[in-house]
């Protein structure tokens, strides 16, 4: 028997919404109403594609620019309102458990780094059953939102892993530039919010169309 391949990563993070879960087009449809509830201007889908992965502040004023910063709570709470409305809507995207479960059993340490809140996170993972998946987290309103690396540099110290043993995956270069500004090796997946041709620019190791994809490839590069 060929003996094992040695691992390339101790810690691999996760961005959630696109990634893992099967969310964008309902974040969507929630920021255009959130903004039209305040009296903006609807966003396109493309301007509010681009904003998925901040936090949610930092995305709706984005994608809200002629909403004056004096409403924002408003549009934030509308935004949750129509949010919560479809929550139950969502889940994982087919292959997501299978793979997860892979890497655990080659003893990857896990982990979520998103722009959702930490109230918006847990829910989600209690509602499609992850709780004990992932060995840690990080929400964009306990630390920086990216492309800030904050929340890498906290779960490596937190691991005690090296930059080059730390892969980032995501579907935004949001999550691709929070990688590179930590000096971590990144994945990009073109299934979620933002399209690939500005992937490239920003060093992936891969990009991958499909769960499966991403699958074989930390099978055979993890």
């Amino acid at each position: 028997m060929p003996a094992a391949r040695p691992r390339q990563f101790d810690l691999i993070a996760f961005d959630w919404d696109g990634t893992l879960f099967d969310s964008t087009q309902i974040i969507v449809r929630c920021i255009q109403q959130a903004v039209v509830d305040v009296g903006g201007t609807m966003p396109t889908e493309r301007a509010a594609s681009y904003v998925i992965g901040m936090g949610l502040m930092e995305a709706l004023a984005h994608a809200a620019p002629d909403v004056p910063a004096e409403r924002y709570a408003e549009l934030g709470a509308q935004y949750r309102r129509h949010y919560l409305a479809h929550q139950d809507d969502l889940s994982l995207f087919e292959g997501v458990l299978t793979m997860l479960h892979a890497l655990r059993e080659r003893q990857h340490l896990l982990a979520v780094a998103t722009g959702k809140s930490r109230r918006g996170l847990d829910e989600t993972l209690r509602a499609v059953e992850l709780a004990g998946v992932f060995d840690a987290s990080r929400t964009a309103d306990e630390t920086a939102g990216k492309p800030d690396p904050l929340m890498l540099h906290e779960l490596m110290e937190e691991f005690g892993t090296e930059p080059q043993r730390t892969l980032m995956i995501g579907d935004t270069t949001h999550d691709l530039q929070m990688a590179l500004n930590a000096g971590c090796p990144s994945v990009a997946v073109s299934y979620g919010a933002h399209t690939p041709e500005n992937f490239a620019a920003l060093q992936p190791r891969a990009i991958v169309h499909s769960v499966r994809e991403l699958h074989a490839w930390l099978l055979e590069n993890a």
